[in-house]
């Protein structure tokens, strides 16, 4: 029941995803991937808040819902994307800030959750 819990939750993170992606594109354009930026980081700190606070749930929220919330596959075509397109320094911006801001963020989550 577990694995099946953790597969519906990981349908719900894709949809989550999917949903917060087209929102922020709607508000700032296609031309740089911020949905996907914000998805990554948000997932990120969600992940390190789970693992430290609720790590009975882990599995199902961690794994499953956050597993399908999150995507490094489509952040590194993005960034790929821009790299094609001409757009070194947004590329680079893509690949690293995403890298850095997904460590700060999940630091901040773990930090934050072993506070409960």
């Amino acid at each position: 029941m577990l694995f099946l819990g953790a597969a519906s939750a990981g349908g719900i993170g894709a949809v989550l995803r999917y949903l917060v992606d087209l929102g922020v594109a709607r508000l700032a354009g296609r031309r740089f991937p911020w949905g996907i930026l914000l998805v990554n980081i948000s997932g990120s700190f969600a992940l390190g808040f789970v693992t430290a606070a609720l790590p009975d749930a882990a599995f199902l929220l961690g794994a499953g819902l956050l597993g399908g919330y999150t995507t490094f596959s489509t952040a590194m075509l993005d960034t790929v994307a821009l790299w094609r397109d001409g757009e070194r320094r947004a590329s680079a911006f893509n690949a690293i800030g995403m890298l850095l801001l997904g460590v700060l963020a999940a630091g901040l989550g773990l930090a934050l959750g072993s506070l409960l």
